[in-house]
């Protein structure tokens, strides 16, 4: 806290005010990691972070969901085409016991139900669901896009009656999965593609008290583009401003 001000009475530094707040670690160290948040495209552990920046797994974990709660942004509504799917983050049904295999119908029991929407230009956004019925669904898609718009969506009950959209589906179940009239659910279902990559071959687990943080650092990485120069790292560290999160409550969410 290098500065005073003589109003207040209060220390202060460019840390004050954001995610970086009270932070012991070199602020170029926040910036090299930061830059790896950027370039690995399907994310990076805790325990590699902390390798690459020399410091201990569990400031390397702080500091990364500190980062991800950074790279949570929504400028506005979607627009034109949009195509909407959802999926479930979880472990491989290989891996789990055979009883709970018989009973998890589609796969989907004990996991994590994510919402995403991509538009004509590719960009997405992506969140965390409590459950996919009708109304969750309808809700989701009236908060994030633009009435009036083309919805593409999958023939999954949630979606049926959607109103005040242009709605048309594929049909996965009978092989369907882009129509000859360019509708489709492919661009969304690529981006479920890099986010389970990166939670199975990277992660290989978190917690599901902090799935929103990852799955909004996967969304962020994509729409950010390939380029990693301090412009595509700007929004990132605008994102910091205005938002603290403390270790105790990190903790205190699993």
């Amino acid at each position: 806290m290098p500065w005073r001000c003589r109003d207040c009475r209060k220390h202060f530094s460019v840390r004050t005010g954001t995610v970086l707040a009270e932070s012991r670690l070199k602020l170029h160290k926040w910036l090299l990691a930061v830059h790896f948040y950027h370039t690995a495209r399907k994310g990076m552990s805790s325990v590699q972070l902390a390798k690459e920046l020399g410091v201990t797994q569990k400031t390397a974990w702080f500091l990364g969901h500190r980062i991800r709660a950074a790279m949570t942004h929504r400028d506005g509504l979607l627009a034109g085409t949009v195509q909407a799917d959802e999926t479930y983050i979880g472990g491989k049904e290989g891996n789990k016991y055979e009883s709970r295999k018989r009973h998890a119908g589609r796969g989907t029991v004990g996991k994590q139900p994510v919402f995403g929407l991509r538009d004509a230009a590719g960009k997405v956004r992506a969140f965390p669901l409590r459950q996919v019925d009708k109304r969750t669904l309808h809700a989701a898609i009236a908060a994030n896009v633009q009435p009036g718009a083309t919805v593409h969506t999958d023939t999954h009950g949630g979606y049926t009656g959607l109103r005040g959209y242009h709605h048309a589906s594929v049909a996965h179940s009978l092989g369907e999965y882009a129509r000859a009239d360019g509708v489709t659910t492919n661009s969304i279902e690529s981006f479920w593609a890099l986010l389970k990559r990166g939670y199975i071959g990277t992660h290989h687990w978190w917690s599901m008290a902090h799935c929103h943080r990852y799955v909004s650092e996967f969304a962020h990485r994509l729409n950010a583009g390939p380029d990693n120069t301090p412009l595509t790292m700007a929004k990132t560290l605008d994102g910091m401003v205005g938002k603290r999160l403390t270790y105790r409550q990190l903790t205190a969410a699993e």
